[in-house]
């Protein structure tokens, strides 16, 4: 199985970029022989039922060459200029959207990975720095994208074909449907929300308790991370459940099989009393360790749940880090836990996560960065693209 990395990082209004992709490889995902075509075909549908004006955006790292830039219509990668301190405006890439009804066809060179943006009314404000670009980061109070209506799908397509998803890990927007066709004609999509999901998002993340700061001016939702790095909600929300659920492994030992392909691959959990959880592997060796994480470390999947790319530390990392926001660690010993009937349960639990995967048409989101643990993503993968989809639906 391979291990996907997390190569986006936390973004602050004056952070430059990395890779950006979650829960997808920026890495060639395979050596097999390049399909589909380069460069690729991605219609953008808007079958949004309003009447603003759409701006896109391609945006991304060249694989081959590891610089940041933009793509055009026709899909020629250009590198970004040099930029400045303090940040500068960067060039003007947008490219014109479809209107209500209608659609746009983009075209993705092979060996990209990166976002496509889609805003609503007005252009996003990019910056750059001599080092990269600085992404929107509207959770920040200061960032000059706050009041404008975007969001963003995230792909790569490299030699083992494309990945592209949905993604609602910083915040929930513009409701977008992902999909593709292959060399067979066969159609895969996902992200597509429920007829009013977006409506029924904003009310009940706002009616949920502790959770209804994430919510701004119907624009958007932030993810419990986001509002917790900017005052909006709370940096001890988790602390009593990670907690309890760390001390249930003093007494309990934990399983984490990790590969789904491979079940005799585990690995054996267990808290000591400086609340530190062991992991031994099959022939008793501590192979990982984890200090009980903060909420934040839960939210961002990172800090002491920080996942390497590597084939034990990491994906013990993962399991634990969707465990917790499913809120099945500590009731569940065997992990992961592929029944999704059983996330979510616990009173204390990722309500942002659990409410954009219930409005969801196949239950599928990317709640949090690891929400691929188990598949439970809002991802599709094809090694034989022939063309590639982005439908903003009704809202």
């Amino acid at each position: 199985m391979r291990i996907r990395k997390k190569v986006r990082r936390v973004l602050t209004a004056l952070a430059v970029a990395l890779p950006l992709v979650t829960g997808v490889s920026a890495l060639s995902a395979s050596t097999a022989a390049a399909a589909g075509p380069d460069p690729l075909p991605l219609t953008v549908t808007n079958n949004s039922n309003r009447s603003d004006a759409v701006h896109l955006y391609v945006l991304g790292t060249n694989l081959n060459t590891g610089k940041l830039g933009y793509v055009n219509a026709a899909g020629a990668f250009t590198a970004w200029p040099p930029g400045a301190n303090p940040p500068s405006p960067a060039p003007d890439v947008s490219i014109a959207g479809p209107g209500n009804g209608g659609s746009t066809t983009l075209r993705i060179p092979r060996m990209l990975s990166g976002r496509v943006y889609m805003s609503f009314g007005q252009k996003i404000k990019f910056f750059l720095t001599p080092d990269g670009l600085v992404q929107p980061a509207p959770w920040a109070d200061g960032d000059p994208n706050r009041d404008i209506l975007f969001d963003w799908s995230e792909f790569t397509y490299d030699n083992g074909g494309l990945f592209i998803n949905s993604s609602q890990v910083d915040m929930f927007s513009v409701p977008h449907a992902v999909g593709l066709t292959n060399g067979a004609g066969a159609n895969k999509e996902a992200g597509r929300l429920k007829p009013g999901g977006r409506e029924n998002i904003f009310n009940a993340v706002q009616g949920q308790s502790g959770f209804s700061n994430l919510v701004y001016n119907r624009l958007r939702v932030l993810a419990p991370g986001k509002g917790l790095d900017t005052g909006k909600f709370s940096g001890n929300y988790l602390d009593g459940y990670v907690t309890s659920a760390w001390n249930t492994y003093k007494s309990t030992p934990l399983t984490v099989v990790p590969f789904e392909a491979e079940p005799g691959k585990k690995f054996t959990g267990r808290t000591g009393g400086d609340d530190v959880l062991r992991f031994t592997d099959t022939s008793g060796a501590e192979v990982a360790s984890f200090s009980k994480p903060s909420t934040r470390d839960v939210f961002n999947c990172d800090g002491r749940l920080h996942a390497p790319n590597d084939q034990v530390v990491g994906p013990i990392a993962r399991t634990l880090c969707a465990a917790l926001h499913r809120s099945t660690l500590g009731s569940l010993h065997t992990q992961p836990t592929y029944d999704a009937g059983q996330f979510y349960k616990q009173s204390v639990t990722d309500h942002y996560s659990r409410i954009v995967h219930e409005q969801m048409v196949d239950g599928k989101a990317y709640g949090f960065a690891f929400d691929d643990v188990g598949h439970f993503e809002s991802l599709v993968h094809d090694g034989d693209p022939r063309t590639a989809r982005i439908t903003l639906t009704a809202f």
